[in-house]
């Protein structure tokens, strides 16, 4: 028996994403499970891998987040039973408390093959519950948009009641940062290129509305929508683009949350102000597995739901990510498999 995948081609690139088969992983050793792979879906560390800016083995089969059904356990499993829907975590070596330094080396679709593949058998711990009702494609938005946006609120960050949060622009973690920023009572600011996504965002909770084309000096109407004491966290997904403009945004003492490198790997950064404001900017990526569940449980006491944008099979997973790199979407892109 085989199993439909995609792997990356030689060279990366979107039209050279291949078509493949593998052998049938077959039925799970002790502490392992087999899950039915049912859906994944798009984040820009994805795009990286199979665009080659993130060098990846030739041949990697892609995508980082898995949810599917189980399908069979083996001895000794103690946290799921057949038929139960599950999501995969982002660093299978990271469970709690400091990420281990071999994390970063094993990321499904990046240093360790993906979840753009029928099924797989993993060790149990690799995967996790989802929130109760959440189909597979719900639960495969939480892997990396979601559970980046949960650590940035509320493991970095102490968002609270009361709260300001600035987010930046509406892509997956954009958005999961406003709802999960609504959800504890803070009041959220959203900025955006585009005014009927700005509409789009206000209609999911979002208390001020930025156009940064229209008002690319937006940190300083930030600050002035904040009666000029500026925000407690900015959810930085621009990189060094944007920081700047995110620095003058914060108050003194805030937190930047830096996520993304959508507008830049590498540039100058404004040392004097982030000494003279005592701001906190701090890299992240992703987050544990127990963080994971602990953003479950707050999804669920919730009732939050993902804003899922579009949905494409499997076999155009090169088109899913012209879609993405078109930023025609808002929220997520799943890929049904």
């Amino acid at each position: 028996m085989s199993i439909a995948a995609i792997r990356v081609g030689s060279p990366a690139g979107l039209d050279n994403l291949v078509a493949s088969t593998l052998p049938d992983p077959g039925q799970p050793g002790p502490g392992e499970i087999r899950v039915k792979l049912q859906a994944s879906s798009l984040n820009f560390h994805d795009f990286a891998v199979v665009m080659g800016m993130i060098p990846a083995e030739a041949g990697r089969i892609p995508m980082s987040d898995g949810a599917g059904v189980v399908e069979a356990v083996g001895e000794g499993v103690t946290q799921f039973k057949v038929g139960d829907t599950v999501t995969s975590i982002f660093f299978p070596d990271w469970i709690d408390g400091a990420p281990p330094a071999t994390a970063f080396t094993r990321v499904p679709g990046d240093g360790i093959d993906g979840y753009a593949r029928e099924a797989v058998v993993t060790p149990e711990h690799w995967f996790t519950r989802v929130p109760t009702g959440y189909s597979a494609a719900e639960a495969a938005t939480l892997t990396c948009a979601g559970l980046t946006a949960w650590r940035a609120l509320f493991v970095d960050g102490a968002v609270k009641p009361g709260s300001t949060v600035l987010i930046q622009g509406s892509g997956g973690v954009s958005v999961f940062a406003l709802q999960f920023a609504k959800a504890a009572g803070a009041r959220v600011i959203a900025t955006s290129s585009s005014d009927a996504k700005l509409e789009r965002l206000k209609a999911l909770g979002a208390d001020e509305l930025i156009n940064y084309k229209t008002t690319p000096e937006w940190g300083a109407k930030a600050l002035e929508l904040t009666g000029g004491v500026g925000v407690d966290t900015v959810v930085e997904i621009g990189g060094s683009g944007t920081l700047d403009q995110s620095m003058v945004a914060t108050r003194v003492g805030g937190h930047v949350a830096l996520i993304g490198v959508l507008a830049g790997f590498a540039g100058p950064v404004q040392t004097a102000l982030l000494m003279a404001k005592n701001l906190r900017v701090q890299g992240l990526t992703v987050g544990s597995r127990n963080q994971q569940l602990d953003m479950i449980a707050g999804i669920e006491a919730n009732g939050i739901r993902p804003i899922i944008s579009d949905h494409f099979p499997l076999a155009k997973l090169g088109e899913a990510f012209k879609h993405q790199a078109a930023n025609a979407h808002f929220g997520k892109i799943v890929v049904d498999i």
